[in-house]
């Protein structure tokens, strides 16, 4: 008993809870924004402290009796323009077109919306046309009737941009704003039409006159070719006619055509007849006759041109055979005149380095003369005289050659006296070598002066040499 109290109670708990919760639960549809109000909210991008609290696209608690709860409609909205406008030219028009707007979804546009729409929704379309109107009126004040037609998207945007403020502080959004028309009761732009309808007229009446010009040509152009038609109609049937008569013609005639065409036949027929036996002569007379002498003919050519080419041949290994003694005599001569110009190079060489050799050795024996005669000269002259003694007699000895008489003063005695004075001038050609280097200074040169020459015998006169010997007591 006590257990069904309890299970009522819980059931009914649940209950008066889900009832409850179904009061307090709010869920905002797409098209509706909810304002909560009665306590302090925090909103993003609002702050704190504004007083109600918005809720979009999902659900929220609401405490009955302490929050309240109101929807704010999102959806779509439009008003109808009429406006009387006058243009900058002082024209007047009505201006005819529809806005179509809504609540803007972020935060904000749904704030300022709340705050000047929640309890009249449905005076927001008078308010838009009221502000779209003035600043409309004010904007065709500033343009003339053919800015208005020619350009209607720039009245539109400046329409649009002008009312974008103050619809952003009434958290509205222009979808589409759309001018349909332009009522004009003065006739204004009646009139501006007309010069252009009138052109239009003339236009269309050049293009009319235009167009029957030509479909008259077209028309004299088929009348033309219809002749034309009829003309080659009845050339082709002439053409026909004459054909057929033509036919007819050759039809009278078959017959003896035939006959004269037979008579051809036999005549070429006998004619190929006679073609074939001369062809058959020929052919025999090539048989008999020309291919022989064709036979004969060739013969005696191919031996002709078998001894050419034999001659030809035996001539070409000859030229070769000379070619190859004149190669081999070149190449012997070129290989001669190579060893000799090397030997001639060679020999000419070691008479160089002969001479050189020569040369040096002369120049050091010089060399070793002059420092001997510079440190022992009596030693020097002394050693030269005793090897060119020998020398120095022979030509002291000459003297006597060229001699052909001689006249001795003292006879046998006087003779011997000159043989030893002869063998004597060696001594005294040492003491002329001692006074000759002690007369030559420092560097070699004489400072005595030269001697003069002793003049020497004529050509053609023989040379005589008289001799006088004076043998005294010093002897």
């Amino acid at each position: 008993m006590g257990i069904g109290i309890l299970a009522g109670a819980v059931v009914g708990s649940l209950v008066v809870l889900i009832v409850l919760f179904k009061m307090m639960w709010r869920v905002a549809e797409p098209n509706e924004a909810l304002i909560i109000s009665g306590s302090n909210h925090k909103n993003e991008g609002l702050g704190e402290g504004m007083g109600f609290r918005i809720v979009t696209g999902r659900g929220t608690l609401v405490v009955p009796g302490v929050q309240a709860v109101r929807k704010l409609s999102l959806d779509l909205n439009e008003t109808q323009l009429q406006v009387e406008c006058v243009t900058h030219q002082g024209i007047p028009l009505k201006v005819r077109g529809v806005v179509i707007f809504k609540v803007g979804d972020d935060f904000v546009s749904i704030a300022n919306a709340a705050r000047r729409f929640l309890d009249q929704q449905k005076l927001m379309s008078e308010r838009v046309h009221i502000v779209f109107a003035g600043h409309l009126r004010a904007i065709v004040g500033g343009l003339t009737v053919e800015d208005m037609i020619r350009d209607r998207e720039k009245l539109t945007g400046q329409a649009r941009s002008a009312c974008g403020t103050e619809m952003e502080k009434l958290g509205l959004i222009v979808d589409s704003l759309q001018i349909h028309e332009i009522e004009d009761p003065t006739g204004y732009i009646r009139n501006l039409a007309a010069p252009h309808a009138a052109a239009v007229q003339r236009d269309a009446r050049i293009a009319q006159a235009e167009a029957n010009r030509r479909a008259t040509e077209a028309e004299q152009q088929a009348a033309a070719r219809m002749s034309e038609a009829t003309r080659d109609s009845e050339i082709l049937q002439a053409g026909y006619q004459a054909e057929r008569d033509q036919a007819s013609a050759r039809a009278r005639q078959a017959g003896p055509l035939a006959e004269a065409a037979s008579r051809q036949e036999v005549v070429v027929q006998e004619t190929r007849v006679a073609e074939l036996e001369a062809h058959r002569k020929e052919q025999q007379l090539q048989a008999d006759v020309r291919k022989p002498a064709d036979a004969m003919a060739y013969e005696t050519r191919t031996l002709a041109e078998a001894e050419r080419d034999a001659r030809i041949s035996a001539a070409q290994a000859k030229a070769r055979e000379t070619e190859l003694a004149s190669a081999a005599a070149a190449t012997a001569t070129r290989v001669t005149g190579e060893a000799e110009a090397a030997a001639t190079q060679a020999k000419g060489l070691a008479v160089a380095e002969a001479a050189r050799a020569k040369g040096l050795a002369e120049a050091e024996a010089i060399k070793a003369r002059a420092a001997a005669l510079a440190e022992n000269q009596e030693a020097v002259v002394a050693q030269q005289l005793a090897e060119k003694w020998p020398e120095i007699v022979e030509a002291g000895a000459s003297a006597f050659g060229n001699v052909d008489q001689m006249v001795l003063l003292n006879g046998a005695d006087g003779m011997a006296d000159m043989f030893a004075k002869a063998l004597t001038m060696g001594g005294t050609g040492l003491g002329l070598a001692r006074r000759l280097l002690a007369d030559m200074g420092p560097n070699g040169t004489d400072r005595t002066a030269a001697a003069p020459a002793v003049p020497a015998a004529r050509d053609g006169e023989e040379e005589v040499t008289t001799v006088e010997i004076t043998v005294g007591d010093d002897a």
